[in-house]
């Protein structure tokens, strides 16, 4: 996993509450666990005209041209604006995946769904809870100036706008950790890998046949 690195984006705004997880990459787009290839579908429903193109290229469907995404600086923002409870619904990693692969790094909105939330760490991608009054402030500003921009620097938990603005969040310090190093659940364990050989030593004395090689 890639170390979180202070940025600076612009901001896409996604003026919506309850983006569920299906709204981020519906379901006849799941068939693939290599967490790349998703970003073209992402908002799928909200992207194009046609519905469901599961089997078809997306370069010969029309997209929707009011739809954020579709606009430029937007379709190369690399932070998402959206409302409370973001990424509510089902439990499917490949909704942080499709943001990602799209090019965002970070989501700011007032509430996240828990798994979308959890979900996110484990793949080096920010979710950031500001207050609503701060929410309203940004969709002011982004709406008002086009391709405005922002900086998120993790290791001080501070957004600042491009119009000198900043706003602080708080985060757990151990997902601000595993983000700053790039650190995935393997790499979590790893760390305590000495740990973990010197409990196998200890434990292969007093269960020898579990440690047998067969």
């Amino acid at each position: 996993m890639i170390a979180f690195k202070t940025f600076t984006g612009v901001i896409a705004p996604l003026d919506r509450s309850n983006v569920d997880t299906d709204a981020i990459i519906p379901k006849e787009y799941l068939k693939s666990i290599k967490r790349t290839g998703f970003g073209k579908n992402l908002f799928d429903a909200w992207r194009y005209i046609e519905a469901d193109a599961s089997d078809k290229n997306n370069h010969a469907r029309k997209p929707n041209s009011e739809f954020i995404l579709n606009k430029s600086p937007y379709d190369e923002a690399e932070i998402l604006l959206s409302r409370e409870n973001f990424g509510c619904g089902s439990s499917r990693e490949h909704a942080v995946w499709a943001l990602s692969d799209f090019g965002f790094k970070a989501v700011i909105a007032p509430s996240f769904g828990d798994i979308f939330y959890n979900n996110s760490f484990k793949n080096g991608f920010l979710p950031i809870r500001l207050t609503v009054d701060e929410i309203n402030m940004l969709f002011k500003s982004v709406q008002s100036i086009q391709g405005y921009k922002a900086t998120i620097n993790l290791e001080k938990q501070i957004v600042k706008t491009q119009d000198g603005n900043e706003h602080s969040f708080d985060i757990d310090e151990s997902l601000k950790i595993r983000l700053l190093k790039g650190l995935d659940d393997i790499a979590l364990t790893l760390e305590n890998s000495d740990a973990i050989v010197m409990y196998e030593k200890k434990r292969s004395k007093f269960t020898p046949w579990l440690f047998r090689k067969s």
